[in-house]
């Protein structure tokens, strides 16, 4: 594998030189942010990435305040103890998407942000807290025990959030393919997600720079000059 500086070399002639890729990259996350985020926070934007896969993102952000309304303000308290009927009403209320899988993912979210608060003070310590070097285990765990959280929607959610994390879009993938990196040309397999997150962790040693800009540099170095590649 080269040094990071070559990737971000190829970043920088593609986006207008050092200031303008400068000027491309996000705030540093701050983690002591994301750990005083209240857990109705937490569930709401769970349940946003959750109906955004497969949907128009516009669609979903323009009937969001309803969306707030129609889950009592994603209060994981109130929801964990909302009836079956409560549940029901909602796949037929105008005011949300319609979508049953998604709705009901929304009551099992609730039980997996309120296992998160019993254990760890809030789902928002938990996420802050999970070591840094082990993003492919915090995504496993949101695979694993929440609903609908897993792939791209898990990652995307993740930097939503304010943690410091990187994403596996098209263009990083092909980013660290070019770098030397032996993983497949298709869906990254369990050895796959491990050597990414070894990479990470090495260009974060190697630069100082957070996941997040170590990710969108990378997804930015890919392609022919001048052409916008995939956000990260």
């Amino acid at each position: 594998m080269g040094s990071f500086a070559e990737i971000r070399e190829r970043a920088e002639k593609r986006k207008g030189g050092a200031e303008g890729l400068r000027a491309l990259m996000p705030e540093i996350p701050d983690h002591n942010v994301l750990r005083a985020v209240p857990d109705d926070r937490i569930l709401s934007d769970m349940t946003r990435y959750v109906f955004y896969a497969g949907f128009v993102r516009n669609i979903i952000d323009a009937k969001w305040q309803g969306f707030e309304a129609a889950f009592s303000g994603f209060d994981p308290a109130f929801l964990n103890l909302a009836p079956d009927d409560y549940w029901h009403d909602l796949t037929s209320d105008t005011r949300v998407i319609r979508n049953g899988a998604k709705i009901m993912s929304v009551r099992a979210n609730a039980q997996f942000v309120r296992r998160l608060a019993d254990e760890y003070g809030s789902a928002g310590r938990f996420l802050a807290d999970w070591p840094l070097e082990d993003q492919i285990g915090l995504l496993a765990v949101l695979d694993k025990q929440a609903n609908r959280l897993g792939g791209m929607t898990g990652q995307y959610l993740l930097r939503a959030l304010g943690r410091d994390s990187f994403v596996m879009s098209h263009d990083v993938l092909v980013c660290l393919r070019l770098s030397g990196l032996p993983i497949s040309e298709s869906k990254p397999t369990k050895k796959d997600l491990r050597l990414i997150q070894e990479q990470f962790n090495a260009w974060h040693a190697e630069t100082g720079l957070p996941l997040t800009h170590l990710s969108r540099i990378c997804a930015f170095s890919v392609g022919m000059p001048g052409e916008e590649g995939e956000a990260d």
